[in-house]
């Protein structure tokens, strides 16, 4: 008994010794408590975003849907689908053995992705990797098998999840490819509309953020994306197909012609309505696949271009296409490929500025319109022979003759009535050198490419008058153009009439704008007149232009390219229609045609016939000519309803008298020599070259145009010194060329 109280006895000591540890152990929760409050008092902010951090599929990026680019009718020009990236979780396939099997097999059945380097990368990440894209911008079409594997009851196909994103989608492929631009990897507009509206195309991605309440159970805010607004252009897809197929039509024709290339370096179409500075359709050759814009096949035929973006000479074939061998210089040619023509290449606009040079002259009082001057086929200024292009000269010609038969000495002679200082003027009136402001990305600027009052010499004076010496894009053009033949208004160029939110309301009303008034309604009604015999006259340089059953007006030009005498031209035709009461303007520029003979303006007119053959009925024009029946067969083989306007009884009574008061008061205009008799058409007496169809004269050899008397490939000024020499303005660099003209 008594060695078992001894065995139980409880000892004050060691009653002591077990306070003593308790307390300690006490203390020691105290102090890790303590700590554990200090840490998240004052970094428990940032021990929470650390742990959320780690959690990536706790936070997640919502893709907004970029705004559709929308034609006048309604048709999309370029919208955006939603697809699909295909993502590997390592962690979660290597969370059971038996993952790893079918997912793999998965992964190779319905995408054919090479599973060998994808079990390299899960065995190497297998612990740290959470997101690894697979594969890029599928449909739902391509993930919808595999989705319905993974969604099996008992599937074992895991750690494969599906990132949306949207992929920009052009329908019309190459279709107003310069017009609309493309969108970058990143969403972002490149060139065209899409880089011009980027702001209003684009939205604001949304979001999923993930977070540990205090439960630590997972909640999840969602911030839903905002879509981008849709554009309306003012682009009927109808027109801008019909110039696009005539476009591609002439460069078939004509491509490795004369030499390896496209039909031309270039070749430009805009068509605008007259009374609003609407564009309906914009297009150039060569083009591009918006769909595939790096597609390096849309080079070949193009000008090969130096490290400076100079052309060499030279053009990209199949076989030099090797020689492009560096990311820089490739992206030089893209560059080149993926400008918009119409609004980024200046060049010397040649005679379609003659009805310019006219209209200025009438407007400020130098001339009334019905004077007459004598061409000799050539005329001094200021120490400068300067030839007309009928080197032969055309003999006494009224104004409206010289327009018709482009002659450059009746132009020098008006521009001499005007002077410097009211010629100058005038150009900045037509917003020569002044940017157009059209809402697309890239037009060039012109200001250092034209002449002021201070460096412009008579000489100079003389040469502006007949378009050449000053550089202007096709924008500029036919913007200026059209306030010469509809009253003299002046509208800003746009391609775009709406603006339009998500939910399908309208955002904005793009109207048109008239900036200012040119010339007076009077001086306008004198320009049309003149530019109709341009087509309808005898001697009249357009006659090609004009379509089947419908009477039109315009303007012909072609440019001599630097240097001088290299047989290059630049061509072109500037037009409008119906004649009497213009709803539209068309102009067409070819940049070097791919022949022996450029400087022939036909191969720009015969694209305008074409074009406006299809596009007038198709807009609903009357047609007012009497048809051939060739015209007829050609409207029939086009599936093109041949429509004419119902004639009353009053219309021809007022015909009747239209053609009554023309005989009696015959054109109107004034003659200063009377007395001369026309000068003989020598060149008409020339023989035919049955070869090329032109005149050849006998006594020098020259190619000669039958019909005008122009010699082929002659230069206005044998003479002129270079650009530098003669204080011409200088070039900018970039997307600017400086050319030179011969009037045709």
């Amino acid at each position: 008994m008594g060695r078992e109280k001894s065995y139980n006895k409880f000892t004050t000591k060691m009653q002591k010794k077990l306070v003593v540890l308790f307390m300690l152990v006490l203390l020691a929760f105290a102090g890790l408590f303590y700590q554990l409050y200090s840490i998240s008092r004052d970094n428990g902010e940032q021990y929470k975003k650390q742990v959320l951090s780690q959690q990536k599929y706790d936070s997640t990026t919502i893709p907004y849907k970029r705004g559709t680019i929308l034609d006048a009718n309604g048709s999309v020009l370029a919208s955006s689908e939603k697809v699909y990236n295909v993502v590997l979780d390592s962690v979660a396939v290597c969370e059971k053995e038996e993952y790893l099997e079918p997912t793999l097999n998965a992964l190779r059945s319905e995408f054919g992705l090479d599973t060998a380097s994808i079990r390299s990368y899960i065995e190497a990440n297998k612990e740290t990797s959470r997101y690894h894209v697979l594969a890029k911008r599928l449909s739902y079409n391509e993930i919808s098998g595999f989705v319905e594997l993974q969604n099996e009851e008992g599937s074992l196909v895991k750690g494969i999840w599906f990132e949306e994103e949207y992929k920009r989608v052009y329908p019309g492929n190459t279709l107003a490819c310069d017009v609309i631009g493309f969108t970058t990897s990143d969403n972002q507009g490149k060139y065209g509309l899409e880089e011009y509206y980027n702001d209003e195309l684009s939205g604001t991605p949304g979001r999923v953020y993930g977070y540990l309440n205090d439960n630590s159970d997972l909640e999840r805010r969602t911030i839903a994306a905002q879509d981008g607004n849709s554009i309306v252009t003012t682009i009927d897809a109808n027109i801008q197909s019909i110039v696009e197929k005539y476009l591609l039509k002439f460069n078939e024709e004509y491509k490795d012609n004369y030499h390896p290339g496209n039909g031309a370096n270039n070749v430009g179409c805009i068509i605008m309505r007259v009374d609003t500075g609407e564009i309906l359709a914009m297009a150039s050759y060569p083009n591009f696949d918006l769909n595939d814009t790096r597609n390096t096949d849309a080079l070949i035929g193009m000008p090969l271009l130096d490290e400076n973006g100079k052309k060499t000479g030279e053009y990209i074939m199949e076989e030099t296409l090797s020689t492009i061998d560096t990311e820089e210089m490739m992206y030089l040619h893209l560059d080149a490929l993926w400008k918009n023509f119409c609004i980024s290449d200046t060049y010397e606009p040649g005679s379609v500025a003659k009805p310019f040079t006219v209209a200025a002259g009438i407007e400020s009082g130098s001339i009334t319109g019905n004077e007459t001057y004598n061409c000799e086929g050539k005329l001094e200024v200021g120490g400068h022979e300067i030839k007309c292009h009928n080197r032969y000269g055309d003999g006494p010609l009224t104004v409206q003759e010289g327009v018709e038969r482009s002659c450059n000495v009746v132009m020098m002679r008006v521009g001499q009535a005007m002077g410097t200082d009211t010629f100058v003027k005038f150009q900045h009136i037509f917003n020569f050198g002044l940017k157009t402001n059209i809402d697309l990305q890239g037009e060039a600027r012109t200001a250092s490419l034209i002449y002021n009052k201070n460096t412009m010499g008579s000489s100079e004076l003389a040469t502006n008058t007949f378009g050449q010496s000053f550089n202007a894009t096709m924008i500029q053009m036919i913007t200026g153009f059209c306030s010469l033949i509809n009253g003299g208004y002046y509208y800003e160029p746009h391609m775009v009439s709406k603006i339009v939110s998500p939910s399908g309301a309208t955002v904005q009303n793009i109207e048109p704008r008239v900036l200012k008034q040119t010339i007076s309604g009077e001086t306008s009604e004198t320009i049309r007149e003149f530019c109709n015999t341009v087509v309808t006259g005898e001697h009249g340089t357009g006659k090609t232009a004009r379509p089947a059953g419908y009477m039109i007006g315009g303007k012909t030009g072609t440019a001599e390219t630097l240097p001088r005498k290299n047989g290059e031209y630049v061509v072109s035709f500037m037009g409008y229609a119906p004649a009497d009461d213009p709803e539209i303007a068309i102009y067409v520029v070819v940049d070097r045609p791919n022949v022996r003979y450029q400087d022939d303006a036909k191969f720009a007119t015969r694209i305008v016939r074409s074009i406006l053959t299809e596009v007038l009925p198709y807009m609903g024009i009357f047609m007012t000519e009497e048809l051939s029946e060739e015209e007829k067969a050609e409207l029939e083989a086009l599936q093109i309803e041949i429509r004419t306007p119902a004639v009353t009884e009053e219309t021809e009574e007022v015909s009747e008298e239209g053609e009554k008061g023309q005989e009696e008061t015959g054109e109107g205009s004034e003659n200063d020599n009377p007395e001369e008799e026309p000068r003989e058409e020598i060149w008409k007496t020339f023989p035919i070259d049955p070869q090329t169809g032109y005149a050849v004269d006998p006594n020098t050899g020259d190619m000669v145009d039958p019909v005008t008397g122009a010699v082929i490939g002659s230069s206005f000024d044998d003479e002129a010194a270079a650009p530098e020499e003669t204080g011409k303005p200088e070039e900018e660099t970039g997307d600017t060329k400086q050319q030179e003209e011969v009037p045709n």
